[in-house]
């Protein structure tokens, strides 16, 4: 079974992906755990941190149980050093071809950020049918997903940016999402305080939230 198999398959049980951002591999390898404890095991570290990329192989080769990947991947070098770093996916803010082709290169699924129709009709052409749509909420939020999805058969959606809780369901509701992506699953303060109970309970909640739409 392939990386996106395996990926698609979690998604498909638990359409959540949280975010981490995290300057510490051990608290990042904590917060990992209680995610995965919570029932959310695709997870994606950003590289907004200097010790983003650390923090990720932390991951990989710490908590088995979770498929990581990094956002926020910006340009080639970038792309490169996560794949070494074990990235399983990549992600995106928006649709640069050379990072996905660094990713189709190394046959790991990759989620460009798009807003736009040109945007999601650049990406089918780059041969790519899921990407994210960001930021979700500015971008026109579920409206614009039902619009997208209504022209661009086939592919699917991974909304982040304004996502939560309260309209988690709204999105998921929405035929063409993959899975929503979020950064509320992960509380700074929470994490600073090292209540990773609270990560728990917020990934178990959303699960419930999930499985109340999609069985």
């Amino acid at each position: 079974m392939n990386h996106s198999e395996t990926i698609a398959d979690r998604l498909r049980h638990a359409p959540v992906v949280p975010l981490i951002q995290a300057d510490d591999p051990n608290v990042a390898v904590r917060t990992a755990r209680a995610l995965v404890a919570g029932g959310l095991t695709v997870i994606e570290v950003v590289l907004r941190t200097p010790a983003a990329v650390k923090c990720l192989k932390a991951i990989a080769g710490s908590v088995p149980d979770a498929i990581v990947g990094a956002g926020t991947v910006l340009s080639e070098e970038q792309a490169e050093a996560v794949l070494l770093a074990g990235a399983q996916f990549i992600v995106s803010p928006g649709l640069y071809s050379p990072v996905v082709r660094v990713a189709q290169s190394a046959e790991l699924p990759v989620f460009p950020g798009v807003a736009t129709a040109s945007e999601a009709q650049t990406a089918w052409n780059l041969g790519l049918r899921s990407v994210k749509f960001f930021p979700a909420s500015l971008a026109g939020g579920v409206p614009m997903l039902k619009a997208l999805g209504s022209v661009f058969g086939g592919m699917s959606f991974m909304p982040t940016g304004g996502i939560s809780a309260a309209n988690l369901a709204d999105y998921l509701a929405v035929p063409s999402v993959l899975a929503c992506g979020g950064s509320w699953l992960t509380p700074k303060a929470a994490i600073a305080e090292g209540n990773y109970d609270t990560v728990s309970q917020l990934a178990t909640e959303a699960v419930a939230i999930a499985k109340t739409v999609r069985g």
